[in-house]
């Protein structure tokens, strides 16, 4: 079950995080992986490490310009899975982000995953098949403290996702997204060291405990859903953003 044999897969921010730990479980089971990302660095020993298993190339790219996003979609060919990770975060109210802030976020989290949508899907409807997965946030689905450009990101994400799941079912292309609460990414481990010094252990804790299961989750068990969803048992589903949150939607309360 979940093979991926054959498969054309591309991943953003493949580099790191979430979206390393996708191509790695794609190649795995049997996908040839496209592996993009804006680091140079971390995308070639991410795609050293990956392609010990199986088939990975990297694309260094900025998913914010759309003319090169489009130039290496065509250049790759066909595509039948694409996965959107690539994304930022920003720390901040409405009154506190600043408009450079504001712009930066959109561009990324916003205009990055459009820009792949409008270079993947008409090779897609060509095809008349192709899975899509969309990274989102319960930051969509709940009131964050502090994350106000962060949540309108994924907010319009989610949006995207639907909307795209109704347009292209006539040309058998699947949407989906997912809505990920706090993964333990170095991502994560910046964060802390950049606005918590000296207390990292501790705001960790706090983190972790703030999801009902108590702990975060890690990039593997996200991976193995985005892998579901992107697979031939999941043929049946699309249009549905799924919650990945150890219970911090509905039993915070």
């Amino acid at each position: 079950m979940f093979r991926l044999d054959h498969k054309i897969a591309v991943v953003t921010g493949a580099a790191s995080g979430i979206g390393r730990a996708v191509a790695g479980l794609f190649v795995r089971q049997g996908a040839i992986i496209h592996l993009l990302d804006l680091n140079k660095e971390a995308l070639g020993i991410a795609q050293e490490e990956i392609s010990a298993d199986g088939t990975a190339t990297s694309h260094a790219l900025d998913v914010t310009d759309q003319a090169a996003v489009v130039a290496l979609m065509k250049k790759i060919g066909r595509i039948d899975i694409l996965v959107n990770c690539a994304g930022i975060s920003h720390i901040g109210k409405a009154d506190t982000t600043s408009e450079q802030d504001f712009d930066r976020i959109f561009q990324v989290n916003v205009k990055g995953i459009y820009n792949c949508l409008h270079a993947a899907l008409p090779i897609m409807q060509e095809q008349r098949s192709g899975a899509i997965l969309n990274m989102a946030s319960i930051a969509n689905h709940v009131g964050l403290q502090d994350r106000f450009a962060y949540s309108m990101s994924k907010g319009a994400v989610v949006g995207m996702t639907l909307s795209v799941a109704r347009d292209y079912l006539p040309f058998g292309i699947r949407c989906n997204a997912i809505s990920p609460a706090r993964v333990h990414t170095s991502f994560v481990d910046n964060f802390l060291a950049k606005n918590y010094p000296g207390r990292e252990e501790e705001m960790f804790k706090k983190l972790s405990a703030s999801q009902p299961i108590g702990r975060m989750a890690t990039p593997a068990e996200v991976a193995h859903l985005v892998l579901y969803l992107c697979s031939e048992e999941a043929s049946f589903i699309t249009g549905c953003d799924y919650p990945f949150d150890g219970g911090f939607i509905n039993l915070n309360n």
